[in-house]
């Protein structure tokens, strides 16, 4: 008897779980691991979120249903944090959405935009979950590459050639995991018109837009003219103000899609716990120090591993944005082959750049979401291969 859909069976296995099992075989083995391998960062949310989230819990209501949309305040603070960060004016009522998390909203948004049957334009590489939920909702992923020799960025002219009269979603990444690729407003411009041209949904997913580098600050596709009339972006708490457990996101743009979105959630999710949301509105209004200093300490970071890497031989870009280091593997290798020797001869967890997706082949992704000390001790480890001229 068949127990599993189809469409269960077309899912590929989720990348960070493989990258788990590996790491739990080590770990089994006494291995002392170094884990690279899941954006999952070590530092506390700011102690304000901490103490709205208790306080919270004694509340007058705070055990009971939340409301399907979330509430007022919550939805008013993103839409203040958003005009003074982006400078683009958001209703609360109708053109912003909490989400338990944005991966939840982006797994749920294929239900509200997509019939079976219909194609969605994904990029590769790029995050697992986009073409999860489009096979989910059965609808049909087309992947579009990105190259290191455009700045990761998609090319016009290929996306032309995948667009079809069953098009009716592009999701776009800025900045970008695994890449790290930052986006101009001038391609968001371009980008838009040609989403608006051909009647497609642009859905960017700006998990880490506030992990730039170098005084570097990530746009929206919102400031874009017309951009609210073709897309919706998801945002999140958990890399900002370091709160990946808390799940607690938003989605923000093109009112119809968040009425669709919203929707969704009504009839699939109960709502965020209200602590959870009263704790992310202190987050969002007072706690942009915080923030900084989250921000400064993954810069520092990055500076420190990426120098640290080139010291050594192995030739990596300074990355432009997200906790993330994009290395290219060294020749004899790919990308699967070289994590799994990584993690043999030193105990270092990474990511495979062919996880996600054919294009990411050739590349290994580090993730800076540990202490300085441990990733000092990585540097060292890898030193030691330069021995077996791995480093040429």
């Amino acid at each position: 008897m068949r127990t599993m859909a189809n469409r269960i069976e077309e899912l590929p296995p989720y990348l960070f779980a493989e990258v788990d099992k590996i790491k739990q075989d080590a770990l089994n083995r006494g291995v002392d691991i170094i884990d690279l391998g899941v954006g999952d960062p070590d530092l506390p949310p700011p102690k304000a979120v901490i103490d709205r989230l208790i306080e919270g819990t004694g509340e007058k209501g705070s055990h009971n249903y939340p409301s399907y949309s979330g509430l007022p305040g919550l939805r008013q603070a993103f839409a203040q944090w958003f005009e003074g960060r982006f400078g683009v004016s958001l209703d609360p009522d109708s053109e912003v959405l909490p989400l338990i998390g944005s991966k939840e909203g982006i797994g749920h948004i294929f239900l509200g935009h997509m019939d079976p049957g219909d194609e969605v334009l994904i990029p590769d590489p790029g995050y697992p979950v986009y073409a999860a939920g489009a096979i989910l909702a059965g609808a049909v992923p087309r992947y579009f590459p990105l190259r290191k020799d455009n700045n990761f960025l998609p090319r016009i002219d290929e996306l032309e050639e995948l667009v079809s009269p069953k098009t009716r979603m592009l999701w776009l990444n800025y900045p970008s995991n695994p890449t790290t690729a930052v986006a101009s407003l001038e391609f968001f411009e371009e980008i838009s018109r040609f989403a608006a041209e051909r009647g497609i949904l642009i859905c960017q997913d700006m998990a880490y837009s506030e992990i730039t580098f170098n005084g570097r600050k990530a746009v929206s596709l919102l400031q874009a003219p017309g951009g609210k009339d073709t897309g919706i972006e998801f945002h999140s708490l958990s890399k900002t103000f370091c709160m990946t457990g808390w799940r607690v996101g938003f989605a923000a743009g093109k009112a119809e899609a968040i009425t669709a979105l919203a929707k969704v959630k009504t009839n699939l999710d109960s709502g965020i716990f209200i602590p959870i949301q009263k704790a992310a509105t202190t987050a969002l209004l007072n706690c942009q120090k915080e923030a900084k200093e989250i921000l400064e300490t993954f810069e520092a970071r990055q500076k420190m591993f990426v120098t640290g890497l080139n010291d050594i031989g192995w030739k990596v870009p300074m990355p432009e944005a997200t906790f993330y280091v994009w290395a290219p593997v060294t020749e004899g290798y790919d990308s699967m082959s070289f994590c799994t020797y990584l993690m043999e001869e030193t105990g270092i967890v990474c990511t495979p750049g062919v996880g996600f997706g054919s294009h990411g082949e050739g590349f290994v992704r580090m993730s800076l979401t540990i202490s300085d000390d441990r990733l000092k001790e990585a540097l060292k480890r890898i030193k030691k291969l330069k021995t077996k001229w791995v480093f040429k």
